[in-house]
């Protein structure tokens, strides 16, 4: 009977001593996301006329990536870099932080006998497109008889983007 009731009190006094401490077994990160942790934010995307645009909200998941590693747009990467697990913050990145000022020579005329025939194009379609050994999308934003114009910017170049921001967790880099 003795050895069972010690058991009991050495196992109140431990699950007592983790409650109080707040330790669980796992280390908690204590300080800012930092470049190499892996971070798991949550997100509103939206432009500056209001347009939402994107949300892991939508998803029903937070978005996790390695901080400072080039995985997500440098004004996206600053802002989350520092942000503590619950914080909040809702930032304002310029296009030169985000997809790039919107360029004109990416607008691209085409024969349209340079498409595969029988193939159906339309306007807001989107083809692949090849440079430099790497695959890419452009949209189809005009067609006539004589041509077909394909715009190779990213649909957010030359915007102004808005982010909610909620940083959902850190996981720290093990070096």
């Amino acid at each position: 009977m003795k050895p069972v009731r010690f058991f009991f009190t050495v196992l109140i006094i431990v699950v007592c001593f983790f409650t109080f401490t707040g330790c669980s077994g796992d280390k908690e990160p204590t300080g800012p996301a930092e470049d190499g942790d892996t971070v798991s934010v949550h997100y509103i995307g939206t432009l500056e006329n209001g347009e939402k645009f994107d949300s892991s909200y939508d998803r029903g998941e937070p978005l996790s990536f390695t901080l400072g590693s080039g995985q997500m747009i440098s004004g996206f990467d600053a802002a989350v870099h520092g942000m503590m697990v619950g914080e909040k913050k809702t930032v304002t990145i310029p296009p030169e932080e985000a997809y790039g000022t919107y360029n004109p020579n990416l607008v691209i005329t085409f024969s349209p006998d340079d498409f595969p025939e029988g193939m159906e194009i339309t306007v807001g379609m989107q083809v692949p497109l090849q440079s430099a050994g790497q695959t890419f999308y452009g949209t189809i934003t005009e067609i006539t008889a004589d041509y077909v114009k394909v715009d190779a910017n990213h649909k957010l170049a030359g915007k102004t983007l808005i982010f909610e921001i909620e940083l959902v967790s850190i996981t720290p880099s093990a070096g």
